[in-house]
């Protein structure tokens, strides 16, 4: 991947970036949780944004995982994620998936979805306390992996490319929540009722 040179420390800058990004759209789709009937627009609007950054988080732990159990020699010199996070990590992906391909699946379905609120209800459960333990066990060493392509002398190859990556996968997600805006409407008086 030539626009995420930089190697295993240019990734964990890249998924650095796109956590602190999902820490604060997840946050805002959080608030939307508490008072889901009022705020059921601003619910649909933010998951549609979170979609695209949510892909790259993906794709860059994806590619982490990848080059470490293929032996690139640079990814297993830095080793592995703590073996408690490895074994956390496929509970927190299918989680992930189910919970947002469930959310985009009531988008499509409206009220008539059925059991598929059941499945991102409890998806959501899942996911909550998977990537509760996720954000616990990384939250301390974010500010250091995110100031490092910021601070003069600290950057690495590619920061340019992470960048725009992290910006692109922010204005994919805009462009999806405003072509998906008034999605949730069907569900209005579904919730009212």
């Amino acid at each position: 991947m030539n626009i995420v040179r930089g190697g295993p420390d240019g990734n964990e800058r890249l998924t650095a970036a796109t956590g602190a990004v999902l820490f604060v759209l997840l946050a805002a789709e959080g608030v939307t949780i508490l008072s889901i009937r009022q705020l059921l627009a601003p619910h649909v609007f933010i998951g549609m944004l979170l979609i695209p950054p949510v892909a790259l988080k993906l794709a860059s732990t994806g590619w982490r995982f990848m080059r470490y159990y293929r032996g690139a020699s640079e990814y297993r010199r830095k080793g592995p994620p703590l073996l408690p996070l490895r074994l956390l990590a496929p509970v927190s992906v299918v989680s992930t998936v189910a919970l947002f391909a469930t959310g985009v699946a009531l988008v499509v379905l409206g009220p008539s979805g059925g059991i598929v609120l059941g499945l991102h209800k409890a998806s959501f459960v899942v996911w909550l306390v998977a990537t509760g333990i996720h954000v616990l066990a990384y939250l301390p060493r974010l500010p250091r992996m995110l100031a490092g392509d910021w601070r003069p002398g600290t950057r690495l190859a590619g920061v340019g490319g992470r960048r725009l990556l992290v910006a692109g996968a922010i204005v994919a997600g805009a462009i999806l929540a405003v072509a998906t805006l008034g999605s949730g409407h069907a569900w209005t008086h579904v919730l009212d009722g």
